[in-house]
């Protein structure tokens, strides 16, 4: 079992292209099935009777039902590689099902606090730095790796677009708006001259190396404060309000698709329930006859959170 767990985490790593977090978690997943397995079972004697069990087992250990989806569809991929090795006759899981997991809606800066965190003086290296990895953020919708992992030579200034690797090494290419673009152009200087091993990163610390992802977050979270936000801020929510105000003013949803590098559209889609809402709660405060009842909104709130 270890043996060909060992060999499925490398297939992920090296042809899927998956990254070290990603891949750490299908081995946590994977590692708790070999615990619930007896020592000497063997894989070909694993039934869906077995998987069963096994899921019913971490659900009574506490395990959320967005979590157990996660659980079967880490154990479905491992068992479909097996079988495709010829090491199986069939896929255990194959007619397992997972509690549904309910939607869950991005949390989203609307655009005035926004406004307010990007608004950062200039006063200092550090937090011209800092604007530059935030306008970025906001202006392109790029995950935290992606930006971290950003060079100079990705970025076509001119062109106003930078060129990005998501996940599974795929390569999208990102407009760059004019605040993001000047902030970026007030930083390359300094960027240069604090970069003590040439690296070309996109974004430097003040010891001269490339920003680390944990240090990007810790920034955000800085600025959050200092400007005065009572909302939880971090990466992924200014990627969510990207997604969300550019959808909102253009109605593309495909466009939005492919500059967040969603593999399918139904990834996407949660953002036009964030639309909806959106437009629910302009209504509600401006239409004369939009005088709705508690019950009425938790009833159309419901209808939201279960499409």
């Amino acid at each position: 079992m270890q043996a060909w767990i060992a060999r499925y985490l490398n297939m992920l790593t090296q042809q899927r292209g998956l990254s070290a977090h990603t891949t750490r978690a299908y081995q946590r997943d994977l590692q708790a099935l070999c615990d619930f397995l007896p020592t000497s079972q063997a894989l070909e004697d694993i039934t869906d009777e077995t998987m069963r069990a096994f899921l019913v087992n971490r659900h009574q250990q506490g395990l959320s039902p967005r979590s157990l989806a996660r659980l079967r569809s880490s154990v479905t991929g491992f068992f479909d590689f097996v079988h495709q090795a010829g090491q199986i006759d069939a896929n255990p899981c194959a007619l397992l099902s997972a509690p549904r997991a309910p939607a869950r809606l991005p949390e989203i800066l609307d655009a005035e606090d926004m406004a307010r965190l990007l608004n950062i003086p200039e006063q200092s290296p550090l937090a011209i730095r800092d604007k530059a990895i935030l306008e970025l953020f906001y202006s392109s919708g790029l995950r935290l790796s992606e930006l971290a992992q950003a060079r100079w030579d990705d970025l076509d200034s001119a062109g106003g677009y930078i060129r990005v690797t998501g996940k599974g090494r795929k390569q999208r290419v990102v407009p760059v708006g004019g605040c993001a673009l000047r902030a970026l152009a007030r930083w390359q200087p300094l960027a240069a001259m604090w970069d003590k091993t040439d690296s070309g990163a996109l974004f430097i610390s003040q010891r001269g190396t490339p920003l680390r992802p944990r240090s990007i977050q810790d920034r955000v979270k800085f600025w959050a404060k200092k400007q005065g936000l009572w909302q939880r801020v971090y990466p992924h929510l200014m990627r969510h309000s990207f997604a969300s105000h550019v959808l909102e003013s253009s109605q593309d949803l495909r466009a939005v698709q492919e500059m967040l590098g969603h593999a399918d559209i139904s990834t996407t889609q949660i953002y036009t329930h964030l639309d909806f809402q959106h437009l629910a709660r302009v209504y509600d405060q401006a239409h004369p006859r939009a005088k709705k009842s508690a019950r009425t909104k938790a009833k159309h709130t419901d209808w939201l959170e279960n499409r």
